[in-house]
């Protein structure tokens, strides 16, 4: 069986981790982008472990996990989505300078990705994750 997963969502504000990170361009990110899956998402974001802003859950196989979230890094902002629905590579081929790997997509800047086709790429992930994880 599997072990239940570190990371869980915890009552530290999502206002106050993004305030905390360290480089501005980053900060400014984390905020366009809580923003935006905020409003797609209709959720409030929460956060999950001590850096992953996350919306909405699901009973995975591992355990819960947020339909759709993001964190901050250094080296990246990194979101955390499904990809391999129909239509995703073609998305990512038109959002700009990224790399991918299993669900994370790795932006280095906001500045240079499509911001229409990266809101096409979160809906899109969120109405998967909603069909294949109906809420109890």
């Amino acid at each position: 069986m599997a072990s239940e997963p570190k990371t869980k969502p915890t009552d530290v504000p999502v206002d106050d981790f993004i305030a905390s990170v360290e480089h501005p361009r980053r900060r400014a990110d984390a905020a366009v982008v809580r923003d935006l899956l905020t409003e797609i998402t209709g959720e409030k974001p929460v956060m999950w472990g001590p850096s992953i802003i996350g919306y909405g859950g699901y009973k995975g196989p591992t355990g819960d996990w947020p339909i759709i979230g993001f964190s901050p890094r250094k080296a990246n902002l990194v979101l955390y989505m499904m990809n391999g629905f129909a239509g995703s590579a073609e998305l990512l081929d038109r959002l700009g300078p990224h790399k991918t790997g299993g669900s994370c997509l790795y932006l280095t800047t906001l500045d240079k990705a499509d911001m229409s086709v990266l809101r096409t790429l979160a809906e899109q992930s969120v109405a998967h994750m909603r069909a294949k994880y109906p809420a109890a």
